[in-house]
């Protein structure tokens, strides 16, 4: 007997009794479909209600195809037993989907005759409400379970609770378990993490140390280099400045004849005054070129930081766990790699003063040499041509903010393209982060491939061994019939009569003996299935044949045949009668069933008893042995050929 469990769930019934008032009830509903093989292979539908608050209440109903019958004429249902248990679950679906509704429009109602539910029959109706009036789709009548019935229930009951209790505490260890190791794990890798901190903070303060020590005796050495420097151009522009005194007392004289010159010299500077405002505002036009890149330089440093950030979401979501460890030592990683970009800072800016000191030292030797050549034309102007050097002046200014500016653009680009190297770096990190997780996701996809390739030759093993059942049914089928044949070869051989040269003996079980052909010249024993072919019966005999139920058989007379059961049925085959066909049909199975076997022990010479045994015995063993090897074997064994 064996039971499938095809619904169970809690629903809420409307429970009405006599003269009480309606209430509602959690029911746990079970229905299971019972399958009997003994005596008759049976279905029944078996229905059960129950409360799991209260554990003494429990209803019974076990439907079978009959009862489904009259049910079904009762209540004019239109769905055959197959299809029952399915449909009545789909309304129990509805009614548990409706029930939380104010108005529900699918109800359970338990109705009793009683005035309380107490070992009395109870009716489950299925109700369906619409505007005109309520409609009973399905009603079953329950009987309360007797003691019986309730132990057996307490008892599956307390069986589960107890299954339930040895999982629960199974897992229970496991996850004890596994927590005891990652604790000891984690406390390992904290201590190994710890001492590799120890062991950095060491190394950084001596490095910080013997950095900053470096550092001071630089700076000091460059702040006495750089107070000799301005000690010697001081003392270098004083002497010029006498020089120039005495040049430019001379040079007066010479310049009041050259005054005609120097108006064309005025025009001349005139005009590159005004190339100077076009390069400005040329490198002004630049500037702005170069201020745009910047922006969108800044505008795709935000889109990759976007993407950076919603990338690190993931891999933060990904990795909690282990980056709660990893955490600390990322920190001082940082800190380190902050401290080790300062100094390198630290390093390029003080290789950035060095090369402005030199192009501020060829800067100025240059502006020297052009305020002496100059000073040599103002001073031998006159008076009429200070407001020239007043404009000459101001242009200088105005150069000179132009060169400030420059040169602050210009560190800021610098600055930029650091920046841009370092989020390079970063890209590339990314890009190589990418590469590595469409890796894994490659042997994610193969280890799938693999897996999907043994699905498939498990499949095809069980389709073999389906086919090897089919095999297996195929040869027990043939065996009952050649069962069946051999029994109606017995009844014949009881009714035939000896005829021409054979002269079969009757032995004291009722077996016919040896049959010998001295005419023939044959003088080994004949199987009896040859005694059988073709000989004349009785008038009386032929009838009482001809009015059995059973099938008709039919044999050939040819001597050369006559041990081979397969030849046979191919000559039986070639006459093309029906019961011949029946007779040499192999039943689906393939030609290697039917080879003949050295082992095989042909039927010559036993007794009917013996031979009846050995029959039921072949045959209970093909019974309880449903591989198809043990059936051929068993099959050549007693049907030789």
């Amino acid at each position: 007997m064996a039971a499938e469990c095809l619904f169970n769930r809690p629903v809420c019934v409307q429970v009405r009794c006599q003269g009480c008032e309606e209430r509602r009830l959690n029911v746990r509903v079970n229905i299971e479909l019972l399958s009997i093989s003994n005596p008759v292979h049976k279905k029944d539908l078996a229905v059960r209600l129950t409360d799991d608050s209260d554990p003494f209440f429990l209803y019974n109903l076990v439907i079978s195809e009959e009862d489904f019958q009259s049910l079904k004429s009762q209540q004019g249902l239109l769905v055959d037993f197959s299809a029952f248990p399915q449909k009545f679950i789909d309304l129990l679906q509805q009614c548990i989907q409706e029930q939380n509704k104010d108005i529900p429009r699918f109800l359970l109602q338990l109705v009793s005759s009683a005035s309380v539910l107490d070992h009395t029959p109870v009716s489950l109706n299925v109700v369906e409400t619409n505007p005109f009036k309520h409609l009973t789709h399905l009603s079953l009548k329950f009987l309360p379970g007797n003691d019986a019935e309730i132990k057996k229930f307490l008892a599956s009951c307390l069986k589960c609770l107890k299954e339930d209790k040895e999982m629960l505490e199974q897992k229970l260890r496991k996850t004890e378990e596994d927590f005891t190791r990652q604790l000891s794990y984690t406390q390992q890798s904290l201590s190994e993490k710890s001492q590799e901190l120890d062991k950095l903070k060491n190394e950084w303060t001596t490095y910080t140390t013997a950095l900053t020590n470096t550092h001071t005796q630089e700076l000091t050495n460059e702040k006495e280099r750089a107070l000799q420097a301005q000690a010697q151009y001081q003392q270098q522009h004083e002497q010029q400045k006498k020089e120039l005194e005495s040049l430019h007392q001379k040079s007066i004289q010479q310049l009041q004849n050259r005054l005609s010159e120097l108006e064309v010299i005025n025009k001349d500077l005139t005009e590159r005054r005004y190339k100077g405002d076009s390069t400005v505002r040329e490198l002004k036009a630049k500037l702005s070129g170069v201020d745009d890149e910047c922006q969108r330089a800044k505008q795709e440093v935000l889109s990759l930081r976007r993407e950076n950030t919603t990338l690190d979401a993931e891999c933060h979501e990904k990795e909690k766990l282990i980056n709660q460890l990893q955490t600390r030592v990322a920190v001082l990683e940082q800190e380190i790699k902050d401290k080790d970009q300062l100094v390198v800072r630290t390093k390029e800016v003080l290789d950035a003063t060095q090369e402005q000191k030199v192009i501020l030292e060829e800067s100025t030797e240059k502006k020297q040499s052009h305020i002496e050549k100059l000073e040599t034309t103002i001073k031998s102007l006159s008076a009429e041509l200070l407001k020239a050097n007043e404009i000459i002046k101001k242009l200088q200014g105005d150069l000179k903010t132009l060169m400030s500016k420059l040169k602050l653009k210009n560190t800021v680009t610098i600055q930029q393209e650091k920046l841009l190297a370092e989020k390079e770096e970063r890209l590339q990190k990314q890009q190589r982060e990418l590469q590595e997780t469409g890796q894994s996701l490659q042997m994610k996809e193969q280890e799938v491939c693999k897996l999907q390739e043994q699905l498939e030759t498990t499949i095809q093993k069980l389709e073999e061994s389906k086919q090897l059942l089919k095999t297996n049914e195929n040869v027990i089928t043939w065996l009952n019939k050649q069962l069946n044949e051999i029994q109606m070869a017995k009844k014949l051989e009881t009714s035939s009569s000896p005829h021409g040269g054979v002269r079969p003996g009757i032995s004291p079980q009722g077996m016919l003996d040896r049959p010998s052909f001295p005419s023939s010249g044959v003088s080994h024993p004949i199987s009896p299935l040859y005694a059988l072919q073709n000989f004349p019966e009785p008038a009386g005999r032929k009838s009482a044949n001809l009015q059995c139920p059973g099938p008709k058989i039919q044999f050939n007379t040819q001597l050369s045949k006559m041990n081979r059961c397969a030849e046979v049925q191919r000559v039986t085959a070639a006459t093309g009668h029906p019961a011949n066909k029946e007779n040499g049909d192999n039943f689906g199975l393939e030609p290697k069933y039917f080879k003949k076997k050295d082992d095989s022990v042909p039927l010559r010479g036993l007794s009917q008893n013996a031979l009846n045994s050995e029959y039921l015995k072949a045959y209970l063993s093909t019974k309880a042995q449903p591989s198809p090897k043990a059936a051929v074997t068993t099959a050549s064994a007693y049907f030789p050929g």
